[in-house]
């Protein structure tokens, strides 16, 4: 309120989009119309959406306007917003430095800038990204830091693009929400999919959010569950948004029970009563555990988190627990075969992909098409 540049840090479901979208309305609600004066930039578009829906929520009975501007979705309307001068801007960098090749993407009244989930957005694959997109802005304005972890290299990083900011938590550790319960299930890894089946069976979890470690094992988990009988969609990367839009509303209403997902898309997943969180593969870093564990016990709620931890991922279970400050409590079934014999793998190795896919070709190559011989001298039909 006061026009500092900020630099914020607060555990995941604490209401960081409401502490900065409400000071940026309370300025804005009697400005003039028809000019940009606030962009958010957000590391996916789910959470370009769900700030987009907070929003508007929160401005309902004020003239203030917004879009989001994302990729996977036509630019026609996201062109229009630009052209109509809506108040706030949410966008994700990708597709906002596309519309900035443009002649009407135009941003020379932007008086504050918000970069949630920071320490995402300025880790090495986003920053040449954000560099560009600053060239585009006015130099004086309020720039904003939000995240929910805030690692020192990042904390570097952010003080050489804000002026004198006013820190918030800087020093505090980061930590999951106090109302999650966590527990880890020690399980071999060809038997994860047994194990995660046999706790929905046993409604241990009526619902789950459930992370994998690639989009290959969210696709090979998903196809496992539908087989099984357990509605179930995923939501990463190479899903088109529509889909992925739907999968996250799917899960919201109920339709789909399990909704398996990668970690960049657990930026934007904002679900007050959800009950469980599934590691399906421990996360690579603390801080991704924190983020991922953080999708539940949301606003003050309460919520499970459990994670599958095979023999070679303990060391970096081990890093989780430092990052924490205790020893997660270990949790085994009496009724559940940890000695199972399984059939077939999750995961099929990359190496063994390709290779199915240049032998696929070769053959193609010897005159085999849709399986069947070409004659000699016989034309291939066009595909």
């Amino acid at each position: 309120m006061a026009g500092q540049d900020v630099l914020a840090c607060a555990m995941t479901g604490s209401g960081k989009t409401a502490a900065f979208l409400l000071p940026i309305l309370h300025h804005l609600i009697d400005k003039p119309r028809r000019t940009t004066r606030a962009l958010v930039l957000t590391p996916t578009r789910e959470l370009a959406a769900q700030i987009l829906e907070d929003l508007n929520q929160l401005a309902i009975h004020t003239p203030i306007t917004a879009a989001a501007i994302y990729g996977g979705v036509g630019m026609g309307p996201q062109e229009h917003a630009f052209r109509s001068g809506v108040d706030v801007l949410v966008a994700t960098p990708g597709r906002l430095l596309d519309h900035f090749r443009q002649s009407y993407a135009r941003l020379p009244g932007v008086e504050y800038l918000v970069l949630d989930e920071a320490d995402r957005m300025l880790d090495m694959g986003f920053l040449p990204d954000i560099r560009r997109v600053l060239r585009h802005l006015p130099p004086k304005r309020q720039t904003l830091f939000f995240s929910a972890t805030m690692p020192p290299p990042i904390a570097t990083l952010t003080r050489e693009m804000l002026h004198d900011p006013v820190t918030i938590n800087r020093e505090r550790k980061s930590a999951p929400a106090i109302g999650i319960t966590q527990a880890i299930y020690p399980v071999r890894q060809e038997l994860k999919p047994a194990l995660f089946l046999h706790l929905l069976r046993t409604n241990v979890m009526k619902e789950a959010l459930v992370f994998t470690r690639t989009k290959h094992r969210a696709n090979r988990l998903q196809a496992q569950l539908v087989k099984a009988g357990i509605k179930a969609e995923r939501i990463h990367g190479n899903r088109s948004q529509s889909q992925r839009t739907d999968a996250l509303a799917g899960f919201k209403d109920g339709r789909y029970r399990v909704l398996v997902a990668t970690d960049i898309a657990a930026r934007g997943i904002d679900i007050v009563e959800l009950g469980h969180v599934v590691n399906f593969d421990v996360p690579q870093t603390p801080d991704d555990y924190i983020h991922r564990v953080g999708r539940t016990a949301r606003a003050e709620t309460t919520g499970d988190a459990f994670t599958f931890i095979s023999p070679e991922e303990e060391s970096m279970l081990r890093e989780i627990e430092r990052a924490v400050g205790k020893r997660l409590p270990r949790v085994t079934l009496s009724d559940f075969d940890y000695n199972a014999k399984v059939e077939g793998k999750l995961e099929i190795p990359l190496a063994e992909r390709l290779a199915a896919m240049r032998a696929q070709r070769s053959q193609r190559g010897k005159g085999l098409t849709h399986g069947k011989p070409v004659r000699p001298g016989a034309r291939r039909p066009r595909r």
